[in-house]
Parts: C-alpha cells; structure tokens; sequence
C-alpha cells in the first residue's frame, strides 16, 4: 500500500482506509472483511459480535462527561463493488486494492477503489480506536452484502441494537444530508430458445461495445450515459433484414446496481454482406456517438471478423422478438419527483444480459422512492418480456426511506454543517439504496439521517474520492459527535 495514502490528512481516517482496502470484501465473500473487523474490536478490547447473518457489531461506552447523551449507532456497509477495466489484470478475491493520489482526489489502478462504503466504514473505525474524540455510547454496525441484495440489513433482527439515533456514512456528496431514499427491485426474464445450425455460406464478428463511463445505477442514473446493453441492441436491431445477422451470443454489463460499461456480441452474416456490414454499422455507431458525443466521448465500437465462425445461432424468430423485447424495455429515469426538485422518483437500469448456448437472461435493477410507482415499472418491464415468452421473476426488493422532517438530529445537523461551511446544507432525499429504511422496518423509532464525503464515479473504474472533502467530512463528524443531544 503505497504510503502517501497513509500520510494524507486526517492520517485517522486515510490509515483505516488503507487497513480495510488491503482486505478482499466482495459482495458475499465478506468472510476476510468479517474476521478483520471483528479482530479490529477485540484487539481494541470493545465488545465485539456478529449476528445471525454475519453483521458486526462493535459497542464503546460514552467517553466522560458524554454518559448523558443518547446512545448512537454509526453504520456503513463492509462490502464493495467489484469492477474493473477490461485491460487491466487484478483479483479482487485475492488481492487489495491498489491505490494512488491524483490532485486532490484518491483513485485505484484500473479498479473500483472501494470509497463507496470504505470512506464511512473508515471513520467509524477511527473513531472506535480513537481515545481523544468525546462521543456518546456508540454501537458499530458494519453490514454485508449491501451492494447486491441489502442482505445485512434485510435480516437485521430487532432487539439487536440499543442506539436511539442512527448515522449512515453512505452517501457521496459532502453538501448534502440525505433524510430518505428510493427502494429498489431486482427484475429478471429468462427464457430458452432451441439453437439453429448456422447458415452456410456465413461469416462470423465480434462486435465489442467499451469505453464507456458506467456508474452507480441510482445516483447516476439521470446524467445521460450510455448503456453498453442499450447500445448494444441498437447494433442488433435490424441486422437480420439488412444482413443475415444472427446473435450466437451476447455478454454485456456486469452488476445490478453499476451502469453497463461494456458489451461483447459474437453474431453471423451472410458472406454476400460481408463487405458492407461494417461500413453500414459504421453510420449507426456514428449517430449514436454523436448523440453521446458530451457525455460518453470514449465511447467505442469495434468491430472483428472471426476466424471461426459460430457453429450455432439464435433462431431468427427467436431473435425478432428478443429485440424488440430489449428495444421496448424502459432505461433510466422512469418519472422525477413531483415532491423534490431535481429528484428521480423511479427508474430502471438493464443491468446485465447473457445469450447463448439456448439461454437468455436480462437483469434488471429497479428503483423508486414510491412503492407503487416502483412496481408500477417493474410492471412494465415484465410486460415487455412476457410479449416475447419470458418467465419474469422480481425478487430482493427493499423498501425505500420515508424523509423525516422533523427528525431531532437532522435539527442538529444543519446548524453544524452551516457554521463550518458558511452555508446551508442541501437536505435531500437521493436516488439510491441506503440501507436506513430497511433498518427503520424493525428500528422504527430511530432517528436516522444519512452524509458522508464526496465521492465521483462509485461502482466503475472511476471512481474517485475527494482528500479535501474527506477533511471536511471528518470535521463534520466531530463536532456532531460533540452535540449528540441528552437522552
């Protein structure tokens, strides 16, 4: 780990980071990160256990003078999301990340870099080994699995925690203090197909979809980028009237949540098009650059002849309906917020899709922060779908955070913020899966509020961590420790 990440202030912070980074956490392999953590609070002799579904909980006492005041819950997610560029060679089950200073931003090496929840999970381990921070009672609660299914939260049991208010050091914009959020669905068609041989006198490509920015599905849902997935079909549409085109498989995005970079077609044309294929391909990949020409100017396509050529194929009325499915199912923003200015209410991310070998699957991640606007589109995708012959299956849903107002510590909160920075916070609701209304299902009598440093291009290669946010970030921290109110 290279030692500038450690010597950046506040040292406290960056140095718990640079701990947690060198552990292997993907989503549902958390077993390192677990046994770290839990390591972490016994060495620091602070009651330390984990629950049923594997969250860890570390309790301290008040420091003096502080015994009076309400008991807190500091809470971030242990896991994160694994992406990586396609050129860059890494194990994130077996290797740490790989860190580095550009200006006033920390990045890794061709991966994600783990600030998303790494950041918050970072302060509240600092504050726990910390002996100079006055701070009330305070129970740590590191959740797993946030990333792809809130399963650490979802199975949270009540009775667990003893905290009277709840601060989530999970959201990505140091202005901002977030009072709810959407919830969210995973939507899933599958269906089979029976392969065909391929056609004689038929000539195989590769068409590669790549360069694209990608991002957190719900966060940066509204910015206008390019889905790998969406592009992708675009190429595909009408490929078998204009030149034979016939899918033998498809391999793009990834992860739920994490807004498709890439896509990877391997398909067939009739030979007598051969000549014309890329050079008519060539004029729709140029118009979709030049609509995404301000927000996606890396986007590439490429386009290789095959020296083998597929043996089998979708069916071309298999094909047909396939996409068109794809073509009509909703992408991004769905409806804004009728509530909150410039909020996405609901929206839809098509997340990953998988064709060959007689199978099909498209992955979905649906979000709203209304219940039945959410099922609303969700609705709609499983409509497109079943058209085509799916089977559409919803499942991992989550509930969304209902804002609050009038909550006691959003009261505190706000006159801090605006006595450090000169201003006032922005108090929002995001687009995005926080996992405070989950918790607030068997907590319902916590007053919970959401912040945390900023944070550009979470679940993508991009992303970036502000040094200069992360100390104003850690000021913020301190000083609501300092104000928590009296029980």
């Amino acid at each position: 780990m290279s030692q500038e990440i450690r010597n950046l202030e506040p040292k406290a912070l960056w140095n718990k980071f640079a701990d947690l980074n060198a552990v292997p956490r993907p989503s549902k392999k958390e077993e390192r990160v677990i046994e770290f953590m839990k390591n972490f609070g016994n060495n620091l002799g602070l009651e330390t256990f984990e629950d049923e579904i594997r969250n860890v909980i570390i309790r301290k006492p008040a420091t003096a003078g502080m015994e009076n005041r309400k008991a807190i819950v500091l809470q971030g997610h242990l896991d994160m999301v694994h992406q990586k560029n396609s050129d860059t060679v890494f194990d994130f089950d077996t290797q740490g990340i790989d860190m580095y200073v550009d200006g006033d931003w920390v990045r890794a090496r061709g991966t994600t870099l783990g600030a998303d929840n790494g950041l918050g999970v970072a302060a509240i381990m600092a504050i726990l080994e910390s002996t100079d921070i006055p701070h009330p009672a305070i129970e740590a609660l590191f959740t797993i699995d946030e990333e792809t299914g809130m399963t650490g939260a979802l199975n949270l049991k009540g009775g667990i925690l003893q905290g009277q208010i709840l601060l989530n050091l999970d959201t990505e914009e140091d202005d901002e203090i977030d009072i709810g959020c959407a919830g969210g669905i995973d939507v899933t068609a599958t269906a089979e197909y029976d392969e065909e041989e391929t056609p004689e006198g038929s000539v195989g490509y590769t068409i590669t979809v790549k360069g694209l920015k990608g991002g957190h599905s719900g966060m940066d849902i509204h910015k206008g980028l390019g889905n790998a997935n969406k592009i992708m079909n675009r190429l595909l549409f009408d490929g078998f009237d204009n030149f034979g085109l016939q899918i033998s498989e498809i391999k793009g995005g990834s992860l739920r949540n994490a807004i498709p970079r890439e896509s990877q077609a391997k398909v067939i044309i009739a030979e007598v098009y051969d000549e014309a294929f890329v050079f008519d391909m060539q004029q729709i990949v140029n118009e979709i650059k030049m609509e995404l020409k301000t927000t996606e100017p890396n986007l590439e396509v490429v386009f290789e002849k095959m020296d083998i050529t597929p043996a089998k194929v979708m069916p071309s009325i298999a094909q047909f309906y396939f996409v068109r499915a794809m073509y009509t199912a909703h992408n991004g923003v769905y409806r804004m917020s009728a509530d909150f200015d410039n909020l996405v209410e609901t929206s839809n991310n098509i997340a990953k899709v998988i064709v060959g070998e007689g199978q099909l699957s498209v992955q979905c991640l649906t979000r709203s922060s209304v219940e039945t606007s959410k099922f609303d589109l969700a609705n709609a995708l499983r409509s497109a779908f079943e058209l085509m012959g799916c089977e559409v299956e919803f499942s991992g849903a989550y509930p969304g955070w209902t804002p609050n107002s009038e909550s006691e510590i959003l009261d505190v909160l706000v006159p801090i913020y605006e006595k450090q920075n000169g201003e006032k916070p922005k108090v929002v609701a995001c687009h995005a899966g926080l996992e405070c209304g989950i918790l607030g299902t068997n907590y319902p009598d916590m007053d919970m509020i959401s912040f945390g440093p900023t944070i550009h291009g979470a679940h993508s290669p991009d992303e970036r961590a502000s040094i200069s946010s992360s100390q104003k970030f850690w000021k913020f921290v301190l000083e609501i420790l300092a104000n928590i109110p009296a029980k």
